[in-house]
């Protein structure tokens, strides 16, 4: 299915036909240095003309700020929007034990509030404590939920690939939010198969790392100082890995030059590192991140692109191999 030259693909067993280039609204809350309301409504309605239908948010994003503008959006144009949220970073400390029916019925009541919605489409477990994923409790907690019509559809957001295994192993997981990108390609050696054979949709979350794979950032790029790129390059508030896949900063750079080589004229590097990842047919999204109209313009492009030819994906595969995987692979 086509839609403005988008395609789509069904996210695991829910039915639902999501854009393969979605919207990851992490930067709406101000965690990508400063944004403002109009112009992150600018860059949301802007997604959806280019046939995005598929918003991925979360209730601590500028403590749900990015919910409310994605709610107003989607009441303003009526569109059809899928609007993913997560739970559970919210917890003070964040514990496996805080993972319980009491805490996640009102952090999933919090976010229908801030969306205005009867029933959210997906909530995402928000990367919790390796322990969840070993609690059954935990998945019964959300069966509960969607019981309850709170919610239609439940997965989780992973940091490491053992824990992608094993929340698949749980029959109502729909889909795994994993970082995947040309920094971190180790999802695609175990976990992608599994995932096919269990029909669970995978969501590529921070597919240009951080902003790294668009190919604008250089050794003397200044991030403010609500920027996670400033604050927790080596994990100083949250995993490490979320900071630019967990690459140094400075071997990140060299890989991007490196890759330059490799991008056709007239493709931003952007497009092309979506497109990669696009190649694997386990993925049934990718959610790069924007916060302005002209970088939506840029992500969607990559739904345009042929397949990448055989030659260059071997090409990328050795530099990944070389100058990345030992930095990265076994970590996460």
């Amino acid at each position: 299915m086509r839609k403005c030259g988008m395609h789509y693909r069904t996210l695991g067993k829910s039915g639902l036909e999501i854009s393969s280039v979605s919207f990851g609204a992490w930067a709406l809350g101000g965690d990508f240095g400063t944004v403002t309301d109009a112009e992150s409504k600018q860059a949301i309605v802007r997604a959806l003309e280019l046939g995005v239908n598929f918003f991925d948010t979360a209730d601590v994003y500028g403590d749900g700020r990015s919910e409310r503008i994605l709610g107003e959006v989607k009441r303003s144009t009526k569109a059809d929007m899928i609007i993913a949220t997560k739970a559970g970073r919210r917890l003070k400390p964040h514990v496996a034990s805080g993972y319980d029916l009491e805490n996640l019925t009102a952090f999933v009541d919090r976010s229908l509030t801030n969306l205005r919605v009867e029933a959210l489409d997906l909530v995402q477990l928000h990367c919790p404590p390796t322990d969840v994923y070993y609690m059954p409790e935990v998945f019964e907690a959300l069966d509960v939920l969607k019981q309850r019509g709170k919610l239609r559809h439940y997965g989780v957001s992973v940091e490491r690939v053992e824990e992608a295994l094993k929340a698949i192993e749980y029959p109502g997981v729909t889909s795994v939010q994993i970082i995947y990108n040309l920094l971190r390609q180790r999802p695609s050696e175990l976990f992608f198969e599994r995932a096919a054979q269990r029909q669970v949709g995978v969501l590529a979350r921070l597919p240009l790392s951080s902003g790294m794979l668009g190919g604008r950032i250089n050794a003397s790029t200044a991030f403010e100082p609500s920027d996670h790129r400033n604050y927790n390059r080596n994990g100083e508030a949250f995993d490490r890995g979320e900071t630019f896949s967990g690459v140094p900063f400075e071997a990140g750079l060299a890989f991007v030059e490196r890759l330059r080589n490799l991008v056709p004229n007239g493709t931003s590097i952007a497009a092309f590192s979506l497109r990669w990842a696009l190649m694997q047919d386990a993925v049934t999204a990718v959610i790069p991140g924007a916060k302005r109209p002209s970088q939506v313009e840029q992500n969607v492009g990559a739904a345009a692109l042929p397949p990448l030819p055989q030659d260059t994906l071997r090409q990328i595969e050795a530099l990944y191999r070389e100058h990345i995987r030992p930095l990265v692979h076994q970590r996460w």
